[in-house]
């Protein structure tokens, strides 16, 4: 999802570590373990795909300033994530547009009532407005930083995968939009930073399924996109999941973590696009051009 040039398609294991890494590991938790926030059961957060011709229904929205106006094309069986965030992601194939809803709920008219929402353009690396929120506290697009079990079962994920964190800081960094947070303390993280596992890191005791997950962590990482428990990683619920399996993520400790600097990704500050090549740690960065 999103154009090849897109920085959560980017990969990150050759950009240098953030210089406030240990205390941004410290403030998430060192001894405490990765955590697969999706299941076989119904875990996760859920998205539903249409098709050209899927009726609109209205929306209304409690951050309406910050919000993209209905209708949005939200079947009348959509899935709600369970607990109290209660997500839509809704899917158009035929457009590639996605619609996502934060906290949202049936209205006795067929529409909904949501506390947020946001659109986006999968073809396109325009960012939301600075200091926008969407359906995600850090101003992000949900769906393609999840988990889904077709691509673990493919052999690999090619992007970055969205993460929680206990705190953050009021502050957020490309290619995020939005904080939520009054806390202003240096050692926690803001909005859109990301965390990559560590290349050192061995993952052969694991099974093949969790070596995909880690494999795509050391890879392309994960961005920090809300506030909510420590290092867990966000997914789609699925059947096929194997539950015992999943949970041997939980081995994996935050002191396997590091940040990472992104500075030198950024080429516009309103757009996910990317440097078509990155340079290696202590290396001298390749001439920066745009891709088409």
């Amino acid at each position: 999802m999103f154009p090849p040039d897109n920085v959560w398609n980017k990969p990150i294991d050759k950009l240098p570590v953030h210089p406030n890494s240990e205390a941004f590991v410290s403030a998430v938790g060192p001894t405490r373990g990765l955590h697969p926030d999706f299941s076989a059961g119904g875990g996760g957060i859920p998205f539903v795909t249409v098709e050209a011709g899927q009726p609109t229904v209205p929306v209304t929205f409690g951050s309406a300033g910050e919000s993209d106006p209905g209708p949005y094309p939200i079947p009348p069986d959509a899935p709600i994530e369970g607990g109290a965030d209660r997500h839509i992601l809704v899917l158009d194939r035929s457009s590639c547009l996605l619609y996502e809803l934060y906290s949202a709920y049936p209205e006795t008219n067929g529409g909904w009532r949501a506390g947020s929402g946001a659109v986006f353009d999968l073809r396109s690396n325009r960012l939301r407005p600075a200091g926008w929120t969407s359906a995600d506290a850090a101003g992000f697009a949900i769906l393609p930083g999840l988990v889904r079990y077709d691509e673990v079962a493919s052999g690999e994920i090619r992007h970055a995968i969205r993460m929680t964190v206990p705190q953050t800081r009021r502050e957020y960094l490309w290619p995020a939009r939005h904080f939520a947070s009054s806390l202003t303390g240096a050692q926690y993280p803001p909005m859109g930073l990301r965390f990559r596992l560590k290349a050192s890191f061995d993952i052969s005791p694991f099974p093949e399924d969790v070596q995909v997950i880690l494999r795509a962590l050391k890879k392309y990482g994960m961005f920090v996109s809300d506030n909510g428990s420590a290092w867990y990683l966000t997914g789609a619920p699925d059947p096929r999941w194997n539950d015992d399996t999943l949970h041997r993520l939980q081995e994996v400790s935050g002191s396997n973590f590091e940040a990472v600097d992104e500075n030198s990704l950024m080429l516009d500050p309103n757009s996910g696009v990317a440097p078509v090549r990155i340079a290696p740690q202590g290396q001298p960065a390749p001439p920066l051009r745009r891709k088409q």
